[in-house]
């Protein structure tokens, strides 16, 4: 019992104030600057062509919106004429990150930081780019089963709309915090001492393989995830695993899947659940090359 409640502490001290402050900062950017965020993809005038890509991917990683939120977005976006590639680039990027999981990951260091800010951006940049010429004129998406987006931020002071907000947040979140801490505890108190290295480190050439398929199970909400990474990274993950498993984790996560079905098609979901596992792949390998070199 000594060592488990050992580590629990460690993991609440070096977790809580990052969850925390991804409570605050996302809250505050939903309710103060959701619309700035969300006005300027539909600012961005058709003369940058096919590099509408870049500038939407970045706007899909600042919305602070979940993926039931992000579906009815775009299909307002796309009744009021937005391109499919925009599209592409904005729903992607912002299924795999946003303002509050930034927060998270920057518990588990700058270089990884950067890194998933990187691929994340890379990813819904690129599936703007497979879009345009997948699609050419055709529609590539289908969101004729989406109304308009529901604002839950409409109380008419401010202090209490964003209080309600992190209220929202905290029931979404905190569970799957709470018990990402507690796996990652029974793991550290529980598991034979070494097993955990040895496991990595006898797949570390296959790290980026590993970290994609564990993503597909254990991810379920950003705030369980990092516990588990911060553990795992311990036991001698590599950074590279991490990132793979940052991007097939949302990406493939079954609430975000079963939504995405909705507006892909068949087709198209197989394409989709390829590109990602690809990309997740071939990112990892890379960050592994990067930081080998830094």
């Amino acid at each position: 019992m000594e060592r488990f409640m050992m580590y629990l502490t460690m993991q609440i001290e070096g977790i809580l104030p990052y969850w925390i402050l991804g409570i605050v900062l996302g809250s505050a950017l939903a309710v103060f600057g959701k619309s700035f965020v969300h006005g300027m993809v539909m600012k961005m005038g058709n003369s940058l062509g096919l590099f509408g890509v870049v500038p939407a991917s970045v706007l899909g990683i600042l919305s602070p919106l979940c993926m039931y939120g992000t579906l009815p977005l775009a299909a307002s976006l796309s009744r009021r004429g937005l391109r499919e590639d925009w599209l592409a680039a904005f729903m992607m990027s912002s299924v795999l990150l946003n303002p509050q999981m930034i927060i998270y990951v920057a518990a588990l260091g700058k270089t990884l930081l950067i890194l998933t800010l990187l691929f994340c951006f890379l990813c819904g940049a690129l599936a703007g780019v497979l879009v345009h010429f997948l699609a050419g004129n055709r529609r590539f998406f289908n969101f004729s089963g989406f109304g308009e987006a529901e604002d839950h931020d409409t109380d008419p002071r401010m202090g209490m709309r964003l209080l309600k907000n992190m209220g929202r947040n905290v029931k979404a979140t905190g569970g799957w915090f709470f018990l990402g801490i507690l796996t990652a505890v029974l793991f550290q108190t529980f598991l034979p001492a070494g097993a955990g290295r040895d496991f990595f480190g006898h797949h570390e050439m296959a790290g980026p393989v590993l970290g994609a398929l564990l993503g597909i199970p254990f991810y379920v909400c950003g705030g369980g995830a990092v516990p588990l990474l911060l553990t795992w990274m311990e036991e001698g993950m590599s950074g590279g695993a991490v990132i793979a498993f940052l991007l097939t984790g949302p990406a493939t996560k079954v609430t975000n899947l079963t939504a995405l079905k909705a507006v892909f098609g068949a087709r198209h979901f197989v394409l989709y659940s390829a590109y990602i596992i690809v990309f997740a792949l071939a990112a990892g390998i890379t960050a592994n090359w990067v930081m080998t070199l830094s």
